[in-house]
């Protein structure tokens, strides 16, 4: 099993971002920070990357639940996208699988949290 779900786009970047926005609400998640990388590598080491986002992700029902579960649950959560330019034309979405992301905890009553999250994250991944 893979730690993280993906889908390669013909969108723009800036288009990509939007969407996967868009469609993360549709599944009942915010988006709690964005985190520019591009930008960030850049101003702390002046280095050049492509364009590459960071959400991070967080439904506050399931991530309530996972809490009660599991109190140091927050170390893993909540669930970052990646947004990344390939090419002009080209753009990855990326997502932590978290069926893979909880197992790490080994705490069985996750499980069905974690199913829950995995099918709404391929939802958004598998609708761009």
């Amino acid at each position: 099993m893979n730690y993280y779900l993906s889908k390669k786009v013909s969108y723009s970047f800036d288009e990509t971002v939007l969407k996967t926005k868009e469609l993360l609400k549709v599944v009942g998640f915010g988006v709690l920070y964005e985190l520019d990388m591009k930008s960030l590598l850049k101003e702390k080491i002046d280095v050049d990357i492509e364009k590459y986002f960071i959400l991070g992700a967080c439904n506050p029902h399931f991530g309530y639940k996972a809490l009660q579960t599991e109190p140091n649950i927050g170390t893993v959560i909540p669930c970052n996208v990646v947004i990344r330019k390939i090419s002009d034309n080209e753009t990855e979405v990326s997502t932590i699988n978290p069926v893979k992301q909880m197992s790490i905890v080994e705490n069985t009553d996750l499980e069905e949290i974690a199913n829950e999250i995995f099918s709404r994250l391929s939802n958004v991944i598998s609708r761009l």
